[in-house]
This record gives C-alpha cells, sequence and structure tokens, in this order.
C-alpha cells in the first residue's frame, strides 16, 4: 500500500468527510480501506465505525473523531 494512498485516505477524513469502502475505491483506488483504517488508528487517529445500510447491505462508514481542546 502506498503511504500516498493513506495520506489520501486522512486528508479526506481530516477535511470532516467520512468514507466507505466503495468510495475509498473510487477516489484513491485503495481496496482495502479496512485495513487502512486499522493502520491509522494505530497511529493514534480517533476514528470511528458506523455501520450503514445501503441497498440492502449494511457497509461500514468511517469518519475522524477531531480532539477538542481543553
Amino acid at each position: 500500500m502506498s503511504a500516498s494512498k493513506k495520506a489520501r485516505i486522512l486528508k479526506h477524513l481530516k477535511s470532516g468527510k467520512s468514507l466507505t469502502a466503495m468510495q475509498a475505491l473510487k477516489l484513491f483506488g485503495c481496496a482495502r480501506l479496512a485495513a487502512r483504517i486499522g493502520e491509522l488508528k494505530e497511529e493514534g487517529h480517533n476514528i470511528i465505525t458506523k455501520m450503514i445500510k445501503i441497498k440492502g447491505d449494511y457497509v461500514g462508514r468511517y469518519t475522524l473523531i477531531k480532539e477538542q481542546k481543553v
């Protein structure tokens, strides 16, 4: 996996947008979004997964939770 794809995924999430596997494939050519999300989580990024129903199937939608400043 190219680090640039992971960086582009993170940039997308940091912009406040969510991401599904189908979107990641279309936007970034990333066929293994869950693996990239796992790597980003290991790096300390707070990403949540919400299961949503699309055309009768449930898919994960990933969203980055921004840290709140105290």
